[in-house]
């Protein structure tokens, strides 16, 4: 009896001691972050929230109306996806690859992979219906790609944070205070065979561009005048600031 009041108050403390360490492993575990992706499943004819992707199509039983699932997911914070080619882009997001013969993406059957350009400061390919992100500029272009089912063709885009002056494909988008001040031909942009020199007028207050640049918001035509360097015109614009 002795023996057994003895070991009572043992036992009780190893219970404890146990209970304490399970405890904190509980707390501890709920505690590290954990990177889960957000995602559901939704009717064909439902509309897409902003910012997440289609990266599954099915037939389904539950959607009457069209027969269709599709698996959505929320890109925040994530960097790369392979998503349906008839899934949304959102903001800021580049298509680096497409696929024929996807057997996940009923519909269409093409799978596209999609990358996050956030924090990115390389130059990127992707492919030619993919879309370019704000100030982000067409730089070459290259028929042939084995990577771009349905154009066969790969751009190569780059960020001009922080340039002066960028090298582009004429159907590059021109990012906003920023004009066309010299085109010429060259073998580096599939599909025009024009390449356009663009100035950054941010810290500007006066230049001199092709007649066909974009005049950027806030500045004004104050002359025109015969030149050349501007493949396709001779006639040039002296702008100024407003």
């Amino acid at each position: 009896m002795k023996a057994l009041r003895t070991r009572v108050p043992h036992l009780l403390t190893v219970v404890l001691l146990f209970l304490g360490v399970l405890a904190g492993a509980t707390a501890q575990a709920q505690a590290a972050p954990q990177q889960v992706t957000a995602s559901t499943t939704i009717c064909s004819n439902t509309p897409v929230p902003a910012g997440w992707v289609i990266t599954h199509s099915t037939p389904s039983r539950n959607c009457p109306a069209t027969r269709v699932e599709y698996s959505i997911s929320d890109s925040t914070e994530q960097t790369y996806f392979d998503v349906c080619s008839f899934s949304p882009v959102p903001a800021g997001w580049v298509v680096t690859g497409s696929y024929s013969g996807s057997i996940k993406c009923a519909g269409s059957g093409v799978d596209y992979t999609i990358k996050n350009t956030a924090g990115v400061t390389t130059a990127l390919s992707v492919c030619s219906f993919s879309p370019v992100p704000t100030g982000w500029v067409v730089t070459a272009s290259y028929s042939g790609s084995r990577t771009c089912a349905g154009s066969g063709v790969d751009y190569s885009i780059k960020n001009t944070a922080g340039l002066t002056r960028a090298w582009v494909c004429s159907f590059s988008p021109i990012p906003a205070q920023w004009a066309v001040t010299g085109g010429v031909n060259t073998s580096s942009c599939a599909g025009s065979g024009v390449e356009y020199t663009i100035d950054n007028l941010s810290n500007q207050t006066y230049a001199v561009v092709c007649s066909y640049s974009p005049i950027p918001k806030g500045w004004v035509v104050t002359a025109s005048s015969a030149g050349t360097g501007c493949i396709g015109t001779t006639r040039l614009f002296s702008l100024s600031k407003a």
